[in-house]
């Protein structure tokens, strides 16, 4: 397809235009949906396209990695079937017993897996706090460890990992350096720019950003032979999104510089006016002046400091519980990063292995009104004290 080539165009024009691809049969400058699964040899046996079987090699998928490869700042991208996808090849691909060093505080789903394949023999895992860079710097001394993962902000805690300076530490020792960069998008953070070799992407979050896509993304620093195991990884387990996932993916990216300074406008009003109500024991968000990590995420973070704002509840799980029942607006569901507003109880979601507090609250802040926001938040606010009062 013929694409844009001139002098390096800002992230939002890349958005916008999709790199500026024209679909070269008919011009179209939406791409088709190809559902073919199988491609059609010439007289030599060769493919034309360089096509051959759509399981990983479907003409839906160019665009979208070139894309999202670009926005990231990165050589190549491989779409996959989910987050989770993405991010456990990694880890399949690695050495038997090999050393995985991780942060505390980071998405439950990869921790948990992360754990149990520990448990299996499979790797060795450590656990760093995401503060503790002495720490990091120790164990990579005392006990090398293989591949580091990263995630800032964490999900949903909201901490604040100094990527140069983890990656540097990783380096030393030749290890890799994955970075979860699902809550900052390249709109607001690009770690391949601090180092990082490989960046991951729960793509159904704010990449796609209208809920109705499931999909994982793995964008890489340089085509090297890990990136050519991952590719192997990729083709012959089929962790592969559909050809109209992979198409909706890029009708969201085309939006992102759009929606994610929107958000985050929006999420860095709430979390100020969380952090006034006395009802609320404590706002964990990396725009607030009063996070520990603030002056990070400044260096870090352009544009925002994201769309998730994560607070706790005077009064326990049950104030919780009935603070969540009485929104209107945000809705109670299990995802973030959609065009509309979501609350959840993320201690209920991760079960008995969560690591997080009964009364935490997740916010993810989408595109409507922020007046309106607060307005659902102070009616839920109302109700609980009106409550509290009557029950007294």
């Amino acid at each position: 397809m013929n694409e844009i080539k001139s002098e390096p165009l800002s992230l939002s024009t890349q958005a916008a235009q999709a790199l500026g691809w024209v679909e070269p049969g008919f011009g179209g400058i939406v791409p088709p949906i190809y559902m073919a699964s199988s491609y059609e040899r010439d007289e030599t046996g060769r493919y034309p396209g360089n096509h051959s079987y759509t399981r990983d090699q479907n003409p839906s998928f160019d665009q979208a990695e070139a894309l999202l490869a670009s926005m990231e700042g990165g050589s190549a991208c491989m779409l996959f079937a989910s987050g989770m996808a993405a991010a456990t090849s990694i880890f399949e691909v690695l050495a038997p017993s090999a050393h995985v060093v991780i942060p505390k505080k980071m998405y439950f789903a990869i921790r948990m897996w992360l754990q149990r394949l520990a448990a299996k023999g499979r790797i060795r895992l450590s656990q760093v706090d995401h503060h503790d860079l002495e720490g990091l710097t120790q164990l990579m001394e005392i006990d090398p460890f293989d591949l580091m993962w990263i995630e800032t902000p964490a999900n949903p805690s909201s901490e604040i990992i100094d990527i140069r300076a983890w990656t540097e530490v990783a380096h030393q020792g030749g290890a890799k350096v994955v970075a979860d960069n699902t809550l900052a998008t390249p709109v607001l953070t690009r770690p391949l720019d601090y180092g990082v070799d490989l960046v991951m992407h729960s793509a159904s979050k704010q990449l796609n950003g209208h809920g109705d896509v499931v999909a994982g993304a793995l964008v890489t620093a340089k085509q090297d032979k890990f990136w050519e195991d991952l590719q192997f990884e990729r083709g012959y387990r089929g962790a592969i999104v559909s050809p109209t996932a992979s198409w909706l993916l890029l009708r969201g990216m085309r939006t992102l510089h759009l929606r994610v300074p929107a958000s985050a406008a929006s999420a860095l009003r709430i979390a100020n006016f969380l952090e006034a109500q006395s009802m609320v024991e404590s706002v964990l968000y990396p725009g607030l002046e009063s996070h520990p990590e603030h002056y990070l995420a400044k260096q870090q973070m352009q544009e925002g400091f994201g769309y998730v704002v994560t607070f706790a509840l005077r009064g326990g799980e049950k104030e919780a519980r009935h603070f969540i029942s009485n929104l209107k607006l945000f809705k109670n569901a299990s995802s973030l990063g959609s065009v509309e507003s979501q609350a959840e109880l993320r201690a209920l979601t991760e079960g008995e292995a969560s690591i997080i507090k009964s009364n935490l609250i997740r916010l993810s802040v989408g595109i409507e009104s922020c007046d309106d926001l607060i307005h659902d938040l102070e009616r839920a606010f109302f109700s609980s004290s009106d409550r509290c009062h009557g029950s007294k």
